[in-house]
């Protein structure tokens, strides 16, 4: 899909020779917002006002005029919103505009350009005028042939009765020249012209660019992880709703609920011997009672689902289902589709493995499967079954190990049966992989924040994802620790490390999630330079309950991004200079509202500071700021303003500026 022009011109205007228009005279180059120039549908979120810029110029001096062409899911008529040039100070081509994406679907728009010849006769009758130059009867008549047309094109009685008066008062030769100059230049007299004039010359895109809009969970989330084995099944989950909502969670994310495969069943901390007891990791999915259609029958039933899902939405939860595409040996799928599976030439299956990780209890899809189509149908199945059972959410195991094309048919076919289905990328890989899954369909992706601790690293990689154009597609989300990562800034950190990425991870990104245990201060490594837990909840059950001692802040920061249209948004974000690069500082506006936050990374030791406030943010000189996770108030100004921050007392602040 190409983003440049094609003509679509007046039917007035002809050549009277070829009988074929004249070639276009405007051009529309780079619009915005577009994703590879319209190959991939732009991101927005229901309720979004969606900017739309292009450069629009055409030769000579004409004037010209544009307007923004959208319509919406089911829409069979086209809306438009004037658009206006941004820099016509500085004699530029930039023009602008916005509409609002008020429901989820896929959207269109496109832009519309084309000469305005009574504007340009109007322009230079008024410099003639300024100029004082004699005689302008000619430049009169020039404009009774446009007032004529236009008034034989209205549709209003209204507006063709003031336009008919014009023509006969620049008509009348009793009529002194002066007065004629200024009915032709009367603001009243432009704007019932302009209300229907004809559109010479016009030229839109080639094609209409695609926006999809989701609904704003899409972007703006607090996700909270837990097995359910740990907590009961999928009725001790249900139990547990309640108070997830208080604490502000508003997506559950459960891994596999599926049986869980015998054959090299792994032990406790990843051992290759499982005692009889050891329930197994839930990503080996499958065993002699179901694959991925079936529930573990020590978590609970189809119908227990179907009430879990049920309850979440009456406290307006998703819940969210881990899709991992692999199988245990015991998979009823290795014996009744053998075909889907890699095998070695000496007929055993291969299991997967990422070195130096191996997966012993876990058997790839052969996606080159030469019943490759049957495969695909399956997994559609399987997604489409636990929609119908309340599921809105998938959680998407290793995506990128996945074919592109399967991603980009499976979420398409997934929203033409319900548009509100959230697909989140769990992809740690190449950032134009991950940019890729983002383009094709995925709604969120997993990121690189767990590695970043640095300030340096902050502002880099915040600044790219808000800033680099990735902002149209690719929406973050920040997840302070999971079940297989646990840095090492945590491990040694304690809790005021745990704080400070709470911190970081709920205000940075409109989206972050934390794994349950992150609220105990879990921080124990199997063995020092690993990132994964001793006596890892991926092996053994463990006796879970929200009981942490950082749950008050959990709540606190949920309510407060609740609360602040400023953290709900990801391109809103200006960091500030702090003078010391233990301490990052950042402020987020939204209109009218602004929240700053002060982080101190060091989980060891006190630091002092600056947070200094540029005028461009919009604020008063002198201002009060509130902060919302001590209770102080603090007198702020435009310029640095101190800042002390000690582990154990305070970690950070995030100050709401007072209106």
């Amino acid at each position: 899909m190409s983003a440049h022009t094609t003509e679509t011109p007046s039917p007035q205007v002809h050549d009277t020779d070829t009988g074929r228009q004249p070639p276009r005279r405007i051009v529309i180059q780079y619009p915005a917002p577009t994703i590879d120039d319209g190959r991939y549908p732009v991101k927005r979120c229901q309720g979004d006002r969606v900017r739309v810029e292009a450069d629009v110029f055409r030769d000579g001096h004409d004037l010209i005029r544009a307007v923004v062409r959208y319509r919406g899911p089911e829409d069979a008529s086209w809306q438009e919103s004037e658009l206006h040039r941004i820099d016509a100070h500085l004699g530029g081509v930039r023009w602008a505009g916005q509409f609002e994406v008020d429901r989820p679907g896929r959207w269109q728009y496109t832009v519309e350009a084309w000469t305005d010849v009574f504007g340009t006769w109007r322009d230079e009758l008024r410099r003639k005028v300024a100029a004082a130059q004699p005689d302008l009867s000619g430049e009169l008549s020039e404009g009774v042939v446009l007032l004529e047309r236009a008034a034989a094109q209205t549709s209003s009685p209204e507006a063709r009765t003031l336009i008919e008066h014009a023509c006969g008062q620049l008509e009348n030769p009793e009529v002194p020249a002066s007065a004629k100059h200024d009915i032709a230049l009367g603001e009243e007299l432009l704007a019932a012209v302009l209300a229907e004039e004809d559109r010479h010359g016009r030229v839109r895109l080639d094609e209409p660019q695609v926006i999809e809009v989701d609904r704003l969970r899409a972007r703006f989330s607090a996700w909270y992880e837990m097995f359910p084995r740990s907590w009961g099944g999928l009725a001790g989950v249900r139990d547990q709703l309640p108070r997830l909502a208080e604490l502000g969670f508003d997506v559950i994310y459960l891994p596999p609920i599926h049986p869980i495969g015998l054959t090299d069943r792994k032990g406790a901390n990843n051992s290759l011997t499982a005692a009889p007891e050891d329930p197994g990791s839930p990503w080996a999915i499958g065993d002699a009672s179901g694959g991925h259609d079936a529930i573990h029958p020590e978590l609970g039933t189809i119908d227990e689902l179907r009430a879990l899902t049920a309850s979440a939405r009456e406290h307006d939860i998703d819940i969210a289902l881990d899709f991992a595409i692999q199988c245990s040996a015991d998979h009823p799928w290795l014996t009744e589709h053998p075909e889907w599976f890699h095998r070695r030439p000496d007929g055993t299956l291969k299991f997967a493995e990422n070195p130096p990780k191996r997966y012993q209890d876990i058997y790839n899809v052969n996606w080159d499967s030469p019943d490759w189509r049957s495969l695909w149908e399956a997994l559609l199945e399987i997604v489409l079954q636990w929609v119908d059972c309340g599921v809105t959410v998938f959680r998407v195991d290793n995506p990128h190990t996945k074919p592109f094309a399967f991603w980009a048919w499976l979420i398409d076919e997934v929203h033409q049966r319900d548009r509100d289905v959230i697909f989140l990328a769990e992809a740690f890989t190449k950032r134009s992989v991950m940019r890729h899954l983002g383009k094709l369909g995925f709604t969120q992706s997993y990121t690189y924040f767990t590695w970043k601790n640095a300030r340096w690293e902050l502002i880099e990689y915040v600044s790219e994802l808000a800033y680099s154009g990735e902002q149209d597609y690719f929406r973050p989300n920040f997840f302070a620790n999971t079940p297989d990562i646990l840095h090492e800034y945590l491990q040694h950190g304690g809790r005021p490390a745990f704080e400070a990425r709470l911190v970081l991870a709920s205000t940075l990104s409109p989206s972050y999630g934390v794994y349950s245990g992150y609220e105990h201060v879990e921080n124990v490594a199997v063995r020092e330079g690993s990132e994964e837990y001793v006596d890892s909840e991926k092996y053994e059950r463990k006796a879970r309950a929200l009981d942490g001692p950082l749950l008050p802040m959990i709540a606190r920061l949920n309510a407060v991004r609740r609360a602040h249209p400023a953290l709900q948004e990801l391109s809103n974000v200006t960091f500030l200079d702090t003078a010391n690069e233990t301490l990052i500082a950042y402020a987020k506006r939204s209109g009218s509202d602004t929240v700053i936050c002060v982080v101190n990374i060091d989980p060891h030791q006190a630091q002092q500071g600056v947070a200094v406030i540029p005028a461009s943010l919009g604020l008063p000189p002198s201002f009060t700021v509130h902060d919302v996770l001590s209770g102080d108030r603090f007198q702020w100004r435009i310029g640095a303003n101190f800042v002390g921050l000690e582990p154990g007392y305070r970690q950070a602040h995030v100050l709401e500026v007072e209106r």
